[in-house]
C-alpha cells in the first residue's frame, strides 16, 4: 500500500508543473462545454426521466420534516447539478486516457524511470476496446444503482462506480508502452486490492468541489506512478 500513497503524493506534486496546467484543463473544458450544449437541449426531458427513477419526493419529505426547507426547495437543481458534473468528469476521465496520457506517461517515465525499458505490450486497439468496456460498465453500474443514491449503503454506488472506472481505464494505458504483453497480464492479476483503493481515493476527489476538476489528470498521473513503479519492481525481482 506504500506504493499507493507515494503515487499520489508525486502525482499532487505533478500537478504543480507549469505543463500540467494545460494537459488538465483542456479535458475538463471540452468536456464541460459539450455537455452544456447537450443540456440546452436534452435537459428538461433527462430531468423529468431521472426524477422518475430517484425517489426525490421521498428525500424532499425527509428534507422538509428535517426543517431543511432551502435544501428540500432545491432538490431537482442538486440532482441535475450532481448528473451534469458526474457526465463533464467522466467525459474528461475518456479524454484524458485516449489522448492525453501518452503525455502523462512520457512525463512520468522521463523524469521517475528514465532507465525502464519500453516493451510496448499494449496496442492502441486494446486500449480503445479497454475505454469502451470500461465506459459500458461503468454507466451501467451508474444507472442500476441511481435509485439507492439516497437510501443508506447507496450512497457507496457512485463512488464504488468511479473506483471500478478509474482503476479500468488508467491500468492498461499506463503500462501499455512499457510493458510486454506478459508483464501486462500478470500485473493485472496483482496487488488488486491496492489497485482498487487508489481508484477509490481518486474517485473520492471527483466529488469534492474545485478539486474535481483535477480530478482527471491527478488520476491518470497517480496510476502512471503506481503501475510504472509496479512494473519496475517486477523487473528488478526478476533480475
Amino acid at each position: 500500500m506504500s506504493g499507493l500513497f507515494s503515487a499520489l503524493a508525486r502525482a499532487s506534486a505533478n500537478l504543480l508543473n507549469p505543463r500540467m496546467l494545460w494537459l488538465w484543463s483542456w479535458p475538463m473544458l471540452v468536456s464541460a462545454i459539450f455537455w452544456w450544449l447537450i443540456g440546452m437541449f436534452f435537459w428538461t426531458p433527462l430531468s423529468g426521466w431521472v426524477l422518475t427513477v430517484i425517489p426525490a419526493d421521498t428525500l424532499q419529505n425527509w428534507l422538509e420534516s428535517s426543517r431543511l426547507q432551502a435544501i428540500a426547495d432545491s432538490v431537482e437543481n442538486i440532482i441535475n447539478i450532481i448528473i451534469f458534473v458526474t457526465l463533464a468528469i467522466t467525459t474528461s476521465l475518456v479524454i484524458t486516457a485516449l489522448i492525453t496520457m501518452p503525455a502523462l506517461v512520457n512525463f512520468v517515465a522521463k523524469r521517475y524511470y528514465p532507465d525502464l525499458a519500453r516493451m510496448q505490450g499494449g496496442t492502441v486497439r486494446g486500449s480503445l476496446r479497454n475505454v469502451i468496456s470500461a465506459i459500458i460498465i461503468f454507466f451501467s453500474l451508474w444507472i442500476i444503482t441511481i435509485p439507492l443514491w439516497f437510501t443508506g449503503i447507496g450512497l457507496l454506488a457512485p463512488l464504488l462506480a468511479a473506483a471500478y472506472l478509474n482503476q479500468r481505464l488508467f491500468f492498461y494505458d499506463a503500462l501499455s508502452e512499457h510493458a510486454n504483453s506478459a508483464e501486462l497480464d500478470k500485473l493485472s492479476y496483482t496487488d488488486r486490492l491496492a489497485r482498487w483503493s487508489l481508484g477509490f481515493l481518486t474517485g473520492l476527489l471527483q466529488f469534492v468541489p474545485f478539486l474535481n476538476f483535477f480530478a482527471p489528470t491527478l488520476t491518470a498521473l497517480a496510476f502512471t506512478h503506481f503501475e510504472l513503479g509496479r512494473l519496475a519492481k517486477l523487473r528488478h525481482t526478476a533480475a
